[in-house]
């Protein structure tokens, strides 16, 4: 392959689809390392409500990006991307592949697209949740309606800009939530420039399918502890850290404090996933060029050699 850029594999999809599990088969046959691309998974001691991967389930594959951080510890997608291309080098240099598996959209799109982050590493987690938020909120608009917000205030976007070119006005509209600052101000700096050869796939199913496999998960969790965990969290000190407003944990803060009862705060937790895989995937469609595998027609081994497939077709 005559590319001098390093080649790595990127898997996406929304929480509970099965990317951990096809990432280890993934890095079994093409020889990978894997890199969380999880927002969460960095925390040390916040292992259930993240649905961490275990060590037995590693299969001696290395992980890379768990267990790096404290609760209390703040991390962007800035410190993602530096931290990631850190590890790129280094795998590749081994003569391994890459694999990156995570489903916070942000810091896969930062480090597989060349940002120009000099604007934006100083925006804080709390402003990164706010945005998220409120483009989750935008996406429920059509291309027309999502254009004419943006012309209220970045008219010469707006004009550059196509409304039928929805990552575009998003990207301008995200840029300016985070910097109030207008991205026509800086049409100079390639906004799309990719730092990699990346293949990019995503696991995707039925709703109803999805759905069902969050609601068990959520079960699974409770059983293996999840309330025991948030409480532990809390009487370390870690109940007002960022870290703690994550699903999983801030349905459960009530609960040890008693003030809600654990089947309430069980449906609230089961409905936020459920809510959050929507926006996963709504913001994987839109923003990202994807590979999609369906979990539901295909088996593993023909998912295994549609990657292939895709490998090979990148090399002729």
């Amino acid at each position: 392959m005559e590319n001098s850029k390093p080649f790595i594999i990127v898997i996406v999809g929304p929480t509970a689809v099965g990317k951990t599990e096809f990432s280890i088969e993934l890095a079994k046959q093409f020889n990978g390392e894997i890199i969380s691309g999880d927002s969460m998974q960095v925390y040390k001691y916040m292992d259930i409500g993240t649905a961490k991967i275990t060590n037995d389930e590693m299969e001696g594959i290395p992980h890379h990006m768990i267990d790096i951080l404290n609760p209390d510890d703040s991390f962007s997608a800035y410190e993602f991307k530096v931290r990631a291309e850190k590890l790129i080098k280094e795998i590749t240099e081994r003569g391994k592949t890459p694999i990156i598996a995570g489903g916070t959209g942000l810091y896969i799109q930062s480090l597989i697209h060349n940002y120009a982050f000099e604007d934006e590493e100083t925006v804080s987690d709390e402003k990164i949740i706010e945005v998220q938020q409120k483009m989750s909120e935008l996406q429920e608009l059509s291309n027309d309606e999502l254009h004419e917000y943006l012309a209220t205030f970045d008219v010469d976007s707006a004009v550059a800009i196509h409304p039928n070119n929805r990552k575009r006005v998003i990207r301008a509209i995200e840029y300016y939530l985070k910097t109030k600052k207008v991205l026509s101000s800086r049409k100079k700096v390639a906004q799309y420039t990719e730092n990699y050869d990346t293949l990019l796939l995503g696991i995707e199913m039925s709703r109803e399918t999805l759905y069902n496999r969050i609601n068990n998960r959520v079960d699974i969790m409770l059983e293996r502890g999840l309330i025991d965990e948030v409480k532990y969290l809390v009487e370390q000190g870690y109940e007002s850290c960022q870290s703690m407003q994550a699903i999983g944990y801030k349905e459960m803060i009530p609960v040890i404090h008693n003030e809600m009862t654990i089947e309430m705060a069980t449906e609230k937790l089961k409905q936020h996933s459920r809510n959050y895989a929507k926006r996963q995937m709504t913001w994987f469609k839109n923003k990202l060029d994807v590979v999609w595998l369906d979990k539901e027609k295909l088996t593993l081994s023909s998912m295994l050699h549609e990657v292939s497939a895709q490998i090979n077709k990148r090399s002729t």
